[in-house]
C-alpha cells in the first residue's frame, strides 16, 4: 500500500512540474525591422495588407486597434483621411499550417530495490530424544526508482506572423510611384493556433522597433500577462490595495 502511495506521489509531482512549466513558458517573438531615410513621415492611414481583406473585416479592425495603440505610443499619428496622411501602412498577418514534431523523453521505472526487514516464525517438535524445527521467514521489501525508460512523444506547433509595410503616400500622390519607407516583420512559433490570442503579444514585443532600422534581428520573450501586452489589449494594470 505504501509503495503505491509513493509511486502515485512521484507521478503527480512530475505532472505538476510539467504543468507549471507550461503555464510559465514565455512566448518567443522574433522581430526584423528595416527602414530608409525618413523625415516627418508620421501621419498615417492603416490599411489591410492581406489579399481580399476589407477595411470592414472584423478581424482586421480588432488587430488594427492593437497596432494603432503601438504606433501612437511610438510617436505616429493616425490621420483623419488619406488626404491628410503622408504615410500608408499595410498590415498583414496570418498563421501557418500545424506542424508535428517528435521528441524523446525519459520516464522513471518503479520496482523493488531491496529488503527493509524480515522475521521468522516456526514450531519445534520433539520425538523421543530427537527434535525437529519447521519455520517460515517473511521479508518486507522496499520499493523505489530502479531506472528509466525512453518514450517517444509528439507536439504540434504553429508559425504566427505580422508584417507592417509603410509606403510614402506623398510620393504616390505626386508620381504614382510606391516608395517603401520601412518594413517590420514579427514572427513566433508555438503550440497555440489561436492568432487572436497571440496577436497582441506580437504587437507588444515589436512596438519599440516599429519603423526603425535595427541592423539585426531581435528576439523578445513575453508572458501573456506582461504589462506591455496588457497595454496593447487596452487593459489597465490594477494595483493591489494594501490593508
Amino acid at each position: 500500500m505504501k509503495s503505491n502511495i509513493a509511486l502515485t506521489a512521484i507521478l503527480l509531482g512530475i505532472l505538476l512540474i510539467s504543468g507549471c512549466a507550461d503555464t510559465k513558458t514565455p512566448f518567443i517573438v522574433k522581430i526584423e525591422s528595416i527602414s530608409g531615410t525618413i523625415t516627418n513621415k508620421n501621419s498615417y492611414v492603416l490599411l489591410p495588407g492581406n489579399k481580399d481583406t476589407k477595411l470592414e473585416d472584423l478581424q482586421f479592425k480588432e488587430y488594427a486597434t492593437y497596432v494603432n495603440r503601438a504606433l501612437i505610443k511610438q510617436g505616429f499619428t493616425p490621420a483623419e483621411s488619406h488626404e491628410k496622411a503622408n504615410t500608408v501602412i499595410f498590415l498583414a498577418y496570418g498563421i501557418g499550417e500545424p506542424q508535428e514534431h517528435q521528441y524523446s523523453y525519459s520516464m522513471p521505472t518503479w520496482g523493488q530495490t531491496g529488503v527493509s526487514s524480515s522475521y521468522t516464525t516456526g514450531t519445534v517438535k520433539s520425538h523421543g530424544g530427537h527434535g525437529s524445527y519447521s519455520g517460515t521467514t517473511t521479508y518486507t521489501p522496499t520499493y523505489g526508482i530502479t531506472g528509466s525508460t525512453t518514450r517517444i512523444g509528439s507536439d504540434i506547433t504553429y508559425f504566427r506572423y505580422m508584417v507592417l509595410d509603410a509606403r510614402d503616400l506623398d510620393e504616390y500622390k505626386k508620381s504614382n510611384n510606391e516608395v517603401q519607407l520601412w518594413k517590420t516583420t514579427v514572427t513566433s512559433s508555438g503550440s497555440s493556433g489561436d492568432l487572436r490570442r497571440i496577436f497582441p503579444i506580437l504587437v507588444a514585443a515589436s512596438q519599440q522597433y516599429v519603423g526603425k532600422n535595427m541592423g539585426q534581428n531581435v528576439e523578445i520573450n513575453l508572458f501573456e500577462e506582461d504589462e506591455l501586452v496588457m497595454e496593447i489589449k487596452g487593459i489597465e494594470k490594477t494595483e493591489k490595495k494594501t490593508q
